[in-house]
């Protein structure tokens, strides 16, 4: 079997003449990168953990690979090849006497429930940008991206799992707040909008919190509109209506009290006209809630950030490519404070605060104004 030492010996015999190599450095760096195969295999792991229930079952107490399959009503092999991956990760710990895993607390806390402290879903986008890697290559070599469409059913669901949590648990407590008097008007009675809905988890939540209020949700994707509605209606929601509508063009009717975007500005086509047309939208006085990444738009004051790899490739896989399939910006998921704050002046609004988010490590919220 051919070693790492075998590897860097060959590799120092072929690139001596040119430079000296650091055996030791380049042997670190091999490991690391067998760590981030291995963490990206993990991630796949807690992605069918979050999909079968796994991680439900196994909090539910320790237990043996058949319990846990039992519990969850899947099969054992599956289910025992799976604990060997997640044990050997750390994420269940496993008694050789007893022969049960289990599933610590602190760990429970963050793979399991409805609430925004469950970041499982999040597992979700790695497997499914992955299905995408031979059309964003092509788009590497030949120019162009892969459009939204090719996403689609697939990415609806994504991220409906990704944010439904967040809805639930900080919406209306904790993300509102950081708006001003935003949940006040709310209470009172405006008419407000959310453009890039998606299936409209959020515009549920509010119209729900909120009843005095009226509220619409634009989003190009019938898949995600159609559930949007469906949603809406089984909750008997009178005050909330979804339309299919590019966002760049908004209705020239179209007048509200507030507006919320939440993580959609980044990856369309035309983010300036988007803007503008929210601006218009808005009455004097109105507010822009706009959700978005949290990062600079200068790369070196990114490194370090834990997360940064991961907005960024999410950028390369979906949010830069789906924009430049139409010609568009491709402003990227790291588009970052500084462009916002320069396009949201831009566009005219008051960029009154930038907040960081409860329970959501990844995003800010922008408070805006039209004057």
């Amino acid at each position: 079997m051919t070693t790492t030492e075998d590897l860097l010996a060959g590799s120092s015999r072929t690139t001596e003449a040119v430079t000296t190599i650091d055996e030791a450095a380049a042997e670190a760096f091999a490991e690391r990168l067998f760590g981030e195969y291995t963490s990206g295999m993990v991630t796949l792991m807690i992605d069918i953990g979050h999909r079968t229930g796994l991680f439900d079952a196994a909090a539910a107490g320790p237990a043996t690979s058949a319990e846990l399959a039992d519990r969850a009503g899947l099969t054992e092999r599956y289910v025992r090849e799976w604990l060997g991956a997640i044990t050997t990760a750390d994420i269940t710990t496993y008694d050789p006497l007893t022969r049960t895993y289990t599933l610590p607390p602190e760990h429970a806390v963050c793979l399991t429930g409805g609430g925004s402290t469950n970041v499982a879903p999040v597992s979700l986008i790695v497997g499914h940008l992955a299905n995408h890697i031979d059309e964003v290559v092509t788009a590497f070599r030949e120019g162009g991206g892969v459009p939204y469409e090719k996403f689609r059913p697939g990415f609806t669901d994504v991220m409906d799992s990704m944010s439904r949590g967040v809805f639930d648990g900080q919406l209306v407590d904790g993300i509102l707040p950081l708006a001003g008097d935003l949940p006040d008007r709310l209470r009172s009675g405006i008419r407000a909008a959310d453009i890039g809905c998606g299936t409209g988890h959020a515009l549920t939540v509010l119209a729900t919190a909120f009843p005095a209020s009226t509220f619409v949700g634009y989003d190009i994707a019938t898949d995600a509109i159609e559930r949007a509605r469906a949603e809406a209606a089984d909750a008997g929601l009178t005050n909330v209506t979804f339309e299919v509508c590019d966002v760049a063009k908004l209705p020239a009717d179209a007048r509200f009290d507030a507006v919320f975007a939440f993580d959609a500005i980044h990856d369309q086509a035309d983010p300036e006209g988007v803007l503008r047309a929210v601006h218009d939208a808005l009455s004097p006085g109105g507010i822009f809630a706009m959700l978005d990444i949290k990062a600079s738009s200068h790369l070196e004051n990114n490194v370090g950030n834990p997360v940064a790899p991961l907005l960024y490739g999410v950028s390369t896989l979906h949010c830069m490519t789906v924009s430049l399939a139409l010609g568009g910006a491709g402003l990227g998921t790291v588009w970052g404070e500084e462009l916002a704050r320069q396009l949201l002046t831009d566009a005219g609004f008051e960029v009154v605060s930038v907040s960081d988010v409860p329970d959501d490590p990844v995003d800010v919220l922008y408070h805006c104004r039209r004057p």
